[in-house]
This record gives C-alpha cells, structure tokens and sequence, in this order.
C-alpha cells in the first residue's frame, strides 16, 4: 500500500488512539485521528477516505454508530474496520450486519490489525484496482467465455483456480470433490500446483472444509492463528512442530445437479492481504456462474463414457472379454495401413483348440466356457502392449503382431503351445489338458494384400496344422 492510503481513526481509548496513530503513520498511512461520538460526521463528510478504522470502548455505542454511518449514502462503500469489546460471536454478526467491512476484539495486536488494513484498503479504495479487474464484468465474462470454451469437468477447474487465484492475487487456490467417505476429499484441480491431480487429503487437517460440506455453507476463517474452529488443528501442528503459514482461509461448497459436488477452496499466507467478506462475494459469483458449465461438461463426459462403453461392448466378446471379430478386423485395417506405409512387418496367429468339440461333448458347455476364457487370459499374458488378442469365433483366436515378422511369430507360437500343453485348464474337480493348432500369415506378402487376405492366409495355414496332425503351427 502506498503513502497515498487515506485513514480516518476514530476511537474512545486515547492511549490506544495516540498508538495506533503512530504505528499506522510508521507504515506510512495518512491518518487522521478523531473521537469516536457524533463529531465524526464531519470529517467524514469534507474528505475522501480510503478506511475508516472504528474503536470503540462500550460496544453497544459503536454499534450504533456504525449503524448510523451506514445508513447515510455517502458511506455505504467505505470499509470500515470495528475494533470493540462485543464478545466475539455476537459482535461479529452485529457487526456485518450493519456493513462492516471486519470485525476485532481484545487483545489487539498490531501485526494482525496492520494486515487487516492492509486488505481492507486494497479491496476498498475504488475496490482496488488489481481486484476491481478480476471483479468487472469484462472480466467475469473473460472466466465464463475461457469455461465455455472447455470441455471438461477437469479443464473448467483448472481455469477456476486460476482465474480467480490471479484476480484476487492469492498464492493458493483449489478445487475439492467430496468422496463416499465423508472424513476425506479428493483435490482436483490446485493453482499452486496445476500438476495436481486426484491428490486424497485427510479433511481432519481441514475443518473449514470439513463444515463447508457437511453444512453446505460458505466458511470464512480470517484469522486461522485464533479461530476457534482450528483450535484442534492448532495443537495438532504444535505436536508435530509444524509450522504453518496460511494466515486465513475460505471454503465455498457447490452443487452438480442439485447433489453436493466439493469445495472451492482459498488460502492466503505470507504477504498475501487476508480474505475478507469482498473475496467471498467475488468467489461466490465465480462459481456460481460457472455451474451450468460444470454441469454442461459433466453431462458431455457422461455422454462421451457412454458412447465410449457402448462401442467397447460392441467390440469386446462376452464370454473372455478379448476383443471380438469386429474390432479385429478395425484395427487389423489400420495396423495394415501403417505397415504399407513406413514398410515395417506385421503377422497374425490363427489358433484353434484341437477336438474342443469333444472337451464340449464330454465335459459340457459350462466346463468349455471355463476353458475358453482360461485360455483367453493365457494369451493375454502372452501379449505386448502394441498387439491385439481376439476371439474370432466359437473355440478360434487370433493375435494381431505389429512390427512382428514370420520369425518372430513362429517363436510367439510355439512359446503359446507348450504354455498350453503344459497348462492345467478346467478346475479343482476336473483337469482338462488341451493342445492347439496355429497357423501364422505375415505381411507383406502377395497373398495377403489386405486384412481379409491376410486373415485368409492364417486359416489356411490353420488348416494345414490340423492336417499335418494338430498341436503344431505352420506358415
């Protein structure tokens, strides 16, 4: 704050008076000292002031003449910082309920009395010109256009903390979702850490966040050193000899579809002026406006999982939960496309349980289903991260082997052959062994200049493995 900062001091104590004159002078504020009484219409009306700083010994005086400053037009926009005997609780709601701007009881000390200044004349003289920015409705339409734009839940978060981080020109800004047990919260997005994601937190470490969800309502802590409400918190840091720095705190809890959805959450530390009653209006618009959006975007992700779990039933074989011939025959013309243009290799295995019909005959359909999907998950094993397993039909598998030759296929099968000529398949009260039969095609090759070539080729080969006598592969 520079030495242009105008206050008027108005106080009953004159010991107190001459003190708080000199520290605020020290600090290089223009200070006017007057009484506090009837007297202080005056100077109130012939300047303008940046604050007006009201100390008065009998609350109930102040009160009244706080009621009677506020009443006159020409003062409803100056802050005022009350300085009274009240007790605490009652004080306070008297206090903003005749529109003051902050509220303090004995003891008083300087450094805190000095960083509530601090804040006050920031927000107050003309609403600050760096807050007045974010407060604007040029800017609040700049937060909504940058929301709208967004298509995520996640991205419109992001840009929350952010937006509002700056315009209130705070270090820490959050976002916290409510999770199913109600001792814990999930921090989504985080100013101070834009990395952050998903990051658990023990809501027994935040009691203002904890009473913001159970409540559902707004919770301004302006001093965490005195409240009340961190007094647990407060000894629990003393325990640990941690040493805390955020100086005040704000929790805004929200709603999705008319469901509790989190918290957005404030903190200041440092040389961070503390939040006051004008960042809880300004936060309040801010979240508020950007819901719809939130629920917008919730309802697209909700779409967009949707048709995400549709396709993938479309594309995924019930029984072994391997892909099906439909998204086989998807990728393999994709994987084909890649191959013919950067001239790598690509093969595939066709493989088929030897006499299944029988294994089915003999041990039923139940026990061959319970085979099947053993085996799918053998194969699965089998496979790197770039290839594909899929069931094509009844007891048939295929695996897609990008940047796979011949020679590496036919090591790929027959490792697969003796896993499963090895392999216990069925279960405690019947073990079944199985052979398979492989056949392997591989790309490029003028007889497979396509996928269903290609897939054309392998049967074949199959055919050749079941003819030469099964449990064996060819090419």
């Amino acid at each position: 704050m520079t030495s242009s900062a105008r206050i008027l001091f108005a106080h009953d104590d004159r010991a107190f008076g001459r003190t708080l004159t000199w520290l605020l002078s020290e600090h290089e504020y223009q200070v006017t000292s007057t009484t506090a009484g009837a007297s202080i219409f005056e100077p109130l009306g012939n300047e303008s002031w940046d604050l007006l700083v009201l100390e008065t010994t009998v609350g109930a005086d102040g009160l009244d003449l706080l009621g009677r400053i506020k009443s006159d037009d020409r003062f409803q926009d100056l802050p005022v910082l009350l300085l009274s005997t009240l007790p605490p609780e009652e004080g306070s709601v008297e206090a903003f309920g005749l529109g003051a701007a902050d509220f303090l009881t004995p003891p008083f000390r300087a450094r805190e009395i000095l960083a509530r200044i601090k804040a006050h004349l920031r927000a107050g003289r003309a609403l600050n010109r760096a807050r007045a920015e974010a407060r604007s409705r040029a800017e609040m339409v700049g937060i909504l256009r940058e929301i709208a734009s967004s298509l995520t839940p996640e991205e419109i978060f992001q840009i929350l903390v952010r937006r509002v981080a700056q315009g209130l020109g705070i270090s820490k800004c959050s976002i916290l979702l409510r999770t199913p047990d109600p001792a814990t919260a999930v921090v989504v997005a985080a100013f101070e850490n834009p990395v952050l994601r998903n990051l658990r937190v023990d809501l027994e470490r935040y009691p203002e966040i904890r009473r913001a969800l159970e409540t559902g309502e707004i919770v301004l802590s302006d001093s965490v050193e005195s409240d009340p409400l961190f007094t647990a918190t407060r000894e629990a840091w003393r325990i640990e000899g941690q040493v805390v720095e955020t100086t005040s705190t704000l929790a805004i809890p929200f709603t999705i579809r008319d469901e509790p959805l989190g918290v957005f959450y404030l903190r200041t530390s440092g040389e961070d002026a503390v939040l006051n009653l004008v960042d809880v209006q300004f936060a309040d618009q801010v979240i508020k406006s950007a819901v719809t959006s939130i629920e917008k975007a919730y309802e697209l992700k909700d779409v967009v999982d949707g048709h995400r779990k549709l396709r993938e039933l479309a594309d995924t074989d019930p029984l072994t939960g391997l892909a099906n011939r439909r998204a086989l025959e998807r990728r393999l013309v994709r994987d084909l496309e890649q191959a013919a243009k950067y001239s790598t290799v690509l093969s595939c295995l066709m493989i088929d349980v030897d006499h299944f019909k029988e294994t089915n005959d003999t041990f039923g359909h139940q026990m061959g289903d319970l085979i099947l999907s053993q085996l799918a998950s053998m194969l699965k094993r089998e496979q790197r991260a770039i290839d594909m397993v899929a069931r094509v039909g009844g007891e048939e598998f295929c695996i897609l082997l990008p940047l796979t030759g011949s020679n590496g296929a036919r090591i790929l099968a027959d490792r697969i052959q003796r896993r499963v000529n090895t392999e216990a398949f069925g279960d405690e009260s019947q073990a079944v062994k199985l052979t398979v039969s492989i056949g392997i095609a591989s790309f490029p090759d003028d007889r497979a200049r396509d996928g269903a070539a290609l897939l054309q080729l392998a049967d074949t080969h199959l055919l050749k493995a079941k003819t030469d006598g099964r449990n064996r592969s060819r090419d």
